[in-house]
């Protein structure tokens, strides 16, 4: 058996418990392992029908994750409250957030059609386009919030890549050792990007893209427009440049969103993210790599990241 063969296979468990949510007569005919994710293992499943047809379903998998059941508990009610609202997502199948039935927590759901796209060709027709999706999500208004956001990063576990801008990162750090600005809720996915956001690129006409799905609603919060505005960003930034991380703002904004009045309040949520990101730039900057993004090493991403930083404390500051 492959590593490819062997990443793609459900474990028995797991399997029978996908099983009992298929339709009379059918089965599963074919696994495959789905790249990119960071935390999850991700397989799309194809589902042989009794026409004789297939259908898809994806299963995620948290694997030795100490968040797993809080996690699958907001990506299941997530996934419950989009039907209708014009955002697309996948379609709730079944979930077993704390490991009765399956070997680990793991959430079946609908397989969406498109595919991400990390390439800087025809970004400047993409950029828009998610802007409108998360002005869209954050228009929500679901019955139950979501649990309040949590801002995992603290000015003491910032990580200051080697040779960055030294001044432009102490005054970066001192921005968020200051107390959370206050804001007006609203519903976050709390993990948008493009690598979570699925399109449909014609290969003869770049300029026609037109997105498909938001997936991996796993960390859906409550808490302010500027965070998701500002994780978008920086990703956007060490994608693709810095440049880029300052436009999607502009974007978001273009497209009818609302974000903080205060040029303060604003540097605060995107500093904020950006430093963030300094814990773990290996380990969002490897399933980049495997996507094709070749050139974004570790090192290529820090430097990006340290130019973000110091362009938004001269930009914003």
């Amino acid at each position: 058996m492959t590593n490819d063969d062997e990443a793609a296979a459900v474990r028995p468990l797991t399997l029978a418990w996908v099983s009992r949510h298929l339709a009379v007569g059918e089965r599963i005919v074919r696994t495959e392992a789905l790249h990119g994710g960071i935390t999850a293992e991700m397989r799309r499943l194809t589902i042989g029908t009794r026409d004789g047809g297939t259908r898809d379903l994806v299963l995620r998998t948290f694997v030795n994750v100490e968040h797993a059941e809080d996690w699958l508990n907001r990506e299941a009610g997530a996934l419950t409250l989009l039907p209708g609202t014009g955002v697309p997502a996948p379609g709730l199948v079944a979930v077993d957030p704390t490991a009765e039935q399956c070997e680990y927590p793991s959430l079946l759901m609908t397989h969406l059609a498109g595919r991400t796209v990390l390439d800087d060709e025809g970004l400047e027709t993409r950029v828009p386009l998610l802007a409108r999706q998360l002005v869209a999500i954050h228009a929500l208004r679901p019955a139950e919030r979501p649990r309040e956001y949590v801002a995992l990063t603290t000015a003491d576990t910032v990580v200051t890549p080697k040779g960055a801008d030294a001044a432009a990162w102490a005054a970066a750090i001192d921005v968020i050792r200051k107390p959370a600005p206050p804001y007006q809720g609203r519903f976050l996915h709390r993990d948008f990007h493009p690598g979570n956001v699925l399109f449909d690129v014609p290969p003869s006409k770049p300029a026609g893209a037109r997105i498909t799905g938001v997936v991996d609603w796993a960390a859906t919060s409550w808490g302010p427009a500027d965070l998701d505005v500002a994780h978008c960003s920086t990703n956007l930034a060490l994608l693709h440049g810095p440049a880029w991380g300052l436009r999607f703002a502009e974007a978001y904004e273009e497209a009818g969103g609302v974000l903080a009045t205060a040029a303060s309040e604003r540097l605060y949520w995107r500093v904020r993210d950006g430093l963030a990101f300094s814990e773990e730039v290996r380990l969002v900057s490897q399933p980049w790599r495997e996507a094709g993004r070749t050139e974004l090493t570790t090192r290529a991403v820090e430097e990006r990241l340290d130019a973000y930083v110091t362009a938004l404390m001269d930009a914003l500051a």
